[in-house]
């Protein structure tokens, strides 16, 4: 079966990112860090998804975040789906964090139950034709709205949205153009999908 083993976010200034990434968010296990100044400007149609079991969660995840150089763009409450917040990390990257329970259930954590890179794409149905064709089973697909593709357990996910529909959920923009400063480390590639994200 298809995976990802991890992302490289290419950032300008590798310490910042690593203060934020991995001292910070503790992502050593699925981030890497390659310095580039490679141009790119406004949303680069994708965010880095960190999903937890309850709403103290969030707020510790975020809380460390922000003290590591991240700045907010949606303050985390409570939602229709449950509880959660974005923020930009300081090398441009949109993180957000989700729980699907509006309330506490135990003490506060800064676990990480999964990791979800969400690609924003012109056409859902065929980035997930391209998708599918290299391996990746979906797991969950809503018409040409969304798919999450079910991949191993400890790796990380993926999710396809519209790009805008995506930059509204992470409270951005949904212009940018440039490089998207990432790639994706697994074994479907190398390829670069239609939106011009690449796989190594």
């Amino acid at each position: 079966m298809t995976s990802i083993d991890h992302i490289t976010l290419e950032v300008a200034d590798p310490s910042a990112a690593e203060r934020f990434y991995i001292e910070a968010l503790g992502l050593d296990a699925h981030v890497r860090l390659r310095a580039s100044e490679a141009p790119t400007t406004g949303f680069r149609g994708f965010t880095l998804s960190l999903v937890v079991s309850q709403p103290s969660a969030v707020n510790a995840l975020m809380d460390a975040a922000l003290a590591a150089g991240g700045t907010t763009l949606k303050p985390a409450a409570k939602s229709l789906w449950g509880y959660g917040g974005g923020v930009q990390g300081p090398d441009g990257t949109v993180v957000t964090f989700a729980s699907s329970s509006k309330k506490d259930t135990g003490p506060a954590t800064r676990q990480i139950d999964d990791v979800v890179l969400q690609l924003g794409v012109a056409d859902v149905a065929a980035s997930k034709r391209f998708y599918v064709e290299r391996g990746l089973p979906v797991g969950k697909s809503f018409g040409s709205k969304y798919v999450e593709f079910a991949l191993p357990a400890r790796t990380v996910k993926l999710a396809l949205l519209k790009r805008r529909a995506l930059a509204k959920a992470a409270g951005v923009a949904p212009d940018g153009e440039g490089s998207h400063r990432l790639a994706i480390g697994g074994d479907a590639g190398p390829v670069t999908d239609p939106d011009g994200f690449t796989w190594e």
